[in-house]
This record gives C-alpha cells, structure tokens and sequence, in this order.
C-alpha cells in the first residue's frame, strides 16, 4: 500500500486540484495506518463501517469525493507521473461520460510482459468500439468517470462495467485511451489467476442481467449490439463449444470430413492439457529441478528445444482459450447457483 500511495504521490497534476482518497474495506491489515501517516501529505482515508466489497468501499469514497472528474485505480496499479493529467484530458469532450486505460502486464523485475495474442484482439476491440459508438467495459485497474455518471453508484456490481451502462443511460459514451496506461503483475499462481477469471466473469454476468433492457436493440440500437457480441456472445462460447463437440461426435459415421473435425477438437484440447503440464510454473525443488532439466536438454538438442518451444507458443493458445472458457462456464453455473462475488482476497502477485 505505502507504493501505491508514493506512486499516487508522484503524480504530476495541479495539487490544487487533485484529491487523493483511500477507500478501506473496513481492512485488517495495515492499510489503515498506513494511509494515516501520509494524513499531511493531503491523503484522506475513507473506512467503510463493513466489509462488503471493493463497489462497497468505493461507494463511500465516491460520496466523499469532491471533484468533478473521480479516478479510479487498484492498489496493485501502478501508473506513470503523467497518467491523471492523460485521463483527465479525455473529459474536454463534453460527450464522454468515462475513460478506461489499458493494461500493461509487468514481470517482478519491472518489464513489460505477457502481451499476448488476447491482449492485443481486446485493445483492439476497444479502439474500435471507441471509434464507432463506445465501449463496453473498462479496466477496472485503472479508469475515470465524471461524478454525474456515478452518482448511481450500484455497492454490488462491478463498477467497471456498470459505470459504462449509467453513462450511455445518460446519453454519454466511454471510451478508450491507448495513451493512459495501468501496470501490474501477473498472479504468479495460475489457480489463482483461475478463480479470478471466474470471479470477473460471475461479476460481468451480474451486472448484465441486472441491466437487460440494454440488450434491446429498439432502445439502445448499435449500443444494445454491442453487448450482445461483446459480451453475451462471448460468455455463450463454452455453450457452443459444447453442443459443437456433442454434434461432431454424432455425425461421425456421416463421413471422413468429421472424423477430422472431431480430430482437430481433440488435438486441440490435448495441446492445451499439454501445455498446463509443461508450462505451469512449478514450485519449489521441482521448479529447480525443472529447470535444470530443460537447460540440459537445450545443450543436447538445440533444434528439438527449438520445436518444442514452437510447440508451447502454439499450444499456449489453446491453454489459454481453453482455460478462459472453462472459467466462464463454472461462472454461469455459481451465477445459477444464486452465487455472487463481492467480496475476497486480494491475490498475491
């Protein structure tokens, strides 16, 4: 937390203008006194009286917030001296009711990393939405609002994606700025990183069904699209990845033509098995062992390492679209289940 505060600090905006709040989920760690020290420094620590979640405790920071324009940036984000003055450019459009950043992923040593292919697809995604209407969704690490579009604040729902549907009920849009950038670590434990990709679907899903009169197309025309192919769509796919392979397996006596289809789904699905099994950073004296393994075995056989590192990059794809899809539909199932996310541990990175 004490980074977090230096790195919010270190901000290069008219200190006239800029109010830095804390918001606590009614914590039990140290982030309360810690956030004290820094009290002559123009820091304000707003405690929620209960601990209900991140929307919860932001809610209060919200109403005690007196600026116009109100940022919003996780602990574990950390922003460059020029991002608020970035963000808060946006706002000179009178049209735009919230701005989202885009996330950079860093290793512990400070470089950026893991942008990769699904990275790439949804900032451009973004770039196109804030072309052609307005987003969907922002980055919950790091975006901004105007304090008109958050008056509504929902304690419950995921505030990134909800910001986004009390804009466009204004007659506001959102859009993205590739120059506003948030940094922050991967989850270096892929089981975590797994339940949160299950936590941030169950929280999407909430909020969209909470708010599907914005799925009608006579009401809210390109933006109603948009989250049907952006969103529902998207959280439809292990749906048709299933009725896919059950069709595929009963058109197999229909011809050779499914015999290879059916093969391909499950050469895909075994290259993604493969790859958790290969390239799922392991813990401890096996790691070391691992690697000391691997580092032989690139001595002995330069052009077989060489295929099998093009062997994991490809196969990292299907782990990666595989494992996303997995946490979607274990997200519907809780959704069913009248399960809901609002509060939880921060993941370590």
């Amino acid at each position: 937390m004490a980074g977090k505060i230096e790195n919010a600090l270190e901000q290069i905006y008219p200190k006239e203008k800029l109010e830095i709040i804390v918001a606590s989920d009614a914590s039990t760690d140290q982030t309360d006194d810690i956030v004290r020290q820094y009290s002559n420094q123009g820091l304000r620590l707003v405690r929620a009286p209960e601990r209900k979640g991140k929307e919860h405790a932001q809610m209060h920071a919200v109403r005690a917030a007196a600026g116009d324009i109100l940022v919003f940036s996780d602990a574990a984000t950390i922003l460059k001296p020029d991002a608020l003055r970035r963000i808060a450019v946006n706002f000179h459009d009178p049209d735009i009711g919230c701005v989202s950043s885009e996330d950079r992923f860093i290793d512990r040593d400070g470089n950026v990393s893991g942008e990769g292919l699904y990275v790439r697809y949804e900032m451009f995604i973004r770039a196109l939405e804030s072309r052609v209407n307005t987003l969907v969704g922002l980055s919950g690490s790091f975006f901004a609002a105007r304090k008109s579009v958050c008056r509504n604040w929902a304690p419950d729902l995921q505030s990134d994606f909800n910001t986004v549907l009390n804009a466009v009920r204004m007659g506001l849009k959102g859009v993205s700025d590739p120059q506003t950038r948030g940094y922050y670590e991967n989850i270096a434990d892929e089981r975590k990183e797994f339940q949160r990709k299950v936590r941030t679907v169950l929280r999407g899903i909430t909020v969209l069904m909470r708010n599907r009169e914005f799925l009608n197309p006579r009401k809210h025309g390109l933006f109603a699209w948009q989250l049907i192919s952006h969103k529902l769509f998207r959280w439809l796919v292990p749906f048709f990845l299933i009725i896919a392979f059950a069709a595929n397996i009963a058109l197999l006596s229909a011809g050779p033509l499914y015999i290879v289809f059916f093969a391909g789904q499950l050469v895909f699905y075994a290259s993604a098995l493969v790859y958790s099994l290969q390239a799922v950073p392991a813990q401890g004296k096996k790691r070391a062992n691992l690697q000391a393994s691997q580092s032989q075995a690139k001595e002995k056989f330069p052009a077989l390492e060489t295929l099998k590192k093009i062997f994991l990059r490809l196969s990292g794809i299907a782990y990666y679209f595989t494992s996303v899809n997995a946490s979607i539909l274990i997200a519907w199932f809780k959704f069913a289940a009248g399960k809901r996310a609002t509060t939880w541990e921060p993941s370590k990175r």
